[in-house]
């Protein structure tokens, strides 16, 4: 179950992949939102693709990157998970294969097998390498999966980060195979590390099938702005965006108008670029507080760096990332397990960990886990079943 934000005092949670809001940039967009509101307030308030001012913006932005966009490619839905959920009702019925990542996010699995697809799992290259574009080559070529799902932004849950021309390669295979290719970009405002005082991204894996025909976009504003928001958005080819358009009548008809209005703001005026930069100092201070801990407290787990994102994918040590779960629920401290992000119970040795707090809190997070290892290297929580928690 989702744990409740005012158990904080007791629980740290490290199921959420998030950070607070930013503010005052977040109170300034919706003061902003309010006064733009008397005009939609006439209206019946029900925009299934979005108001077109949002679409006009998030159009304009990937314009701005390179990746020429019209408003009818975009469809805004409520959250990233509200994008994943409406194509996969769209383009992958009941029994259809869906490659993923392995491991991948651990909520879009779960909402894949709820819907009955079965899911076909890649593995990931070593370390933060990105993508293993052999075995890539060999599932789309074998599996003929219908859909795809990949992060290749600081991908979650390992933080991985794939270049160009592995991007190119993959959109490339997808289009051989008839395969549509969705990227999830969620994490792509967060690199961490700049080069030469800017951040350094490759191109968007969109501007390798501009159209829309065999990659389709996934953004959101929870983790770049605020996870409360609950607003994202559907890039793709016109056509795709009018069939997930006049689906959405018998889904969730659409996505808050407030919220759209305040989106809009904080991409017209400076509030964005401002935001995301305060996030990106946050995120980076988080990670090495939370990575400084780890290396004194827990100098056995391994783990790689990531550049950017908000997650740091762990081996524990050759313990039990469920056991280390289940011990550490009773401590205090919760944490998503390996096997929440991957296929038929893979990565057992294994915990995620978001950078999304600063010291003290990190420290003692850590310490948490630490008493968690010793419990379940002692046999102590042998008894007990891992939970399921929350995971963002």
């Amino acid at each position: 179950d989702p744990l409740p934000p005012d158990s904080g005092s007791t629980v740290i949670d490290l199921g959420c992949a998030a950070l607070p809001a930013p503010e005052p940039h977040l109170t300034r967009a919706f003061q902003d939102a309010l006064a733009e509101l008397p005009p939609h307030a006439h209206t019946h308030g029900d925009y299934p693709a979005g108001l077109p001012a949002l679409r006009q913006a998030l159009a304009d932005r990937y314009t701005a990157r390179g990746i020429p966009t019209m408003p009818q490619q975009i469809m805004v839905t409520t959250g990233a998970m509200g994008g994943v959920a409406a194509l996969a009702r769209l383009l992958t019925p009941r029994g259809e294969r869906i490659a993923v990542e392995h491991p991948s996010y651990a909520n879009v699995l779960q909402l894949l097998r709820e819907a009955g697809t079965r899911l076909v799992p890649v593995p990931m290259a070593d370390g933060l390498a990105g993508w293993d574009l052999a075995a890539w080559r060999e599932t789309l070529r074998e599996a003929a999966p219908r859909m795809a799902y990949v992060v290749a932004d600081f991908h979650n849950p390992t933080g991985a980060l794939a270049d160009a021309e592995q991007r190119r390669a993959l959109v490339a295979a997808a289009r051989s195979a008839g395969t549509v290719l969705v990227a999830d970009e969620s994490m792509a405002d967060l690199p961490l590390d700049p080069v030469d005082g800017a951040p350094d991204l490759p191109p968007s894996v969109a501007s390798f099938d501009p159209g829309g025909a065999t990659v389709i976009t996934i953004g959101s504003v929870s983790k770049s702005i605020w996870a409360g928001l609950r607003i994202g958005w559907v890039r793709a080819a016109p056509d795709i965006i009018r069939s997930l358009t006049a689906a959405r009548a018998w889904a969730d008809l659409g996505s808050p108008v407030l919220e759209q209005l305040a989106v809009t703001a904080l991409l017209t005026g400076d509030g964005w670029e401002s935001a995301v930069a305060e996030r990106r100092v946050r995120a980076r201070e988080n990670r090495e507080a939370l990575v400084s801990a780890l290396r004194r407290r827990l100098p056995d787990w391994e783990f790689t760096v990531p550049r950017g994102g908000l997650t740091l994918w762990t081996r524990t040590g050759g313990l039990s990332g469920s056991r280390i779960a289940e011990a550490g629920e009773r401590l205090g401290v919760r944490v998503p397990s390996g096997p929440r992000f991957g296929v038929d119970g893979a990565f057992e040795g294994y915990v995620r960990l978001p950078f999304t707090f600063a010291d003290p809190l990190a420290r003692e997070a850590v310490a948490r886990l630490a008493a968690a290892a010793d419990l379940v290297r002692s046999g102590a929580s042998a008894e007990f079943e891992a939970p399921r928690g929350h995971v963002a």
